[in-house]
């Protein structure tokens, strides 16, 4: 690999020591709710894969949406939150017309690592379909680099959600 390959990769998550450690956790989860579309799934009409991860996401971006923090607004100030890590469980299929409950929470928060779970589960609440887990960090955009800590709005916001 030529150096100029090398220095455009992140450093590992391990290698992130934060000055101030912040640790946070939140016990309340944040519900989205979704209908299969056809769209959501592959010809034998059970969900693909990815779109669990697609729901996930969108669910994480609203559950931070609905504590103040607009993802958008993030990007404009110069900050991303890129999935470093991600784990899911299959547990059942759904199929098209299901309606799901995707239910996310911040698990915890140390420095600019960020854990969140996931459970998405029946319409009715009584199947769970997938569990998962996402670790994200803060990223400088503009240098495509590791923060060493949060920028103060996204700081503020995290420790909101926990304090609910």
């Amino acid at each position: 690999m030529s150096s100029s390959q090398e220095s455009n990769q992140l450093p590992p998550t391990t290698a992130i020591t934060p000055k101030t450690p912040l640790k946070a956790t939140t016990e309340k989860w944040f519900e989205y709710s979704v209908r299969v579309q056809p769209h959501h799934t592959d010809y034998a009409g059970v969900v693909w894969h990815g779109t669990y991860i697609a729901w996930m996401e969108t669910a994480r971006v609203e559950c931070l949406r609905s504590m103040g923090m607009d993802f958008a607004e993030l990007v404009k100030l110069g900050c991303d939150l890129p999935v470093v890590e991600l784990s899911l469980r299959y547990h059942r299929v759904l199929q098209l017309g299901d309606i799901a409950i995707v239910k996310t929470r911040m698990a915890e928060m140390t420095g600019v690592r960020m854990y969140w779970e996931y459970r998405i589960e029946s319409g009715d609440r009584q199947q769970v379909h997938v569990t998962g887990k996402v670790t994200l960090v803060a990223a400088d955009r503009e240098k495509g680099k590791i923060m060493r800590q949060l920028p103060p709005v996204v700081k503020d916001a995290l420790t909101k959600m926990t304090e609910l």
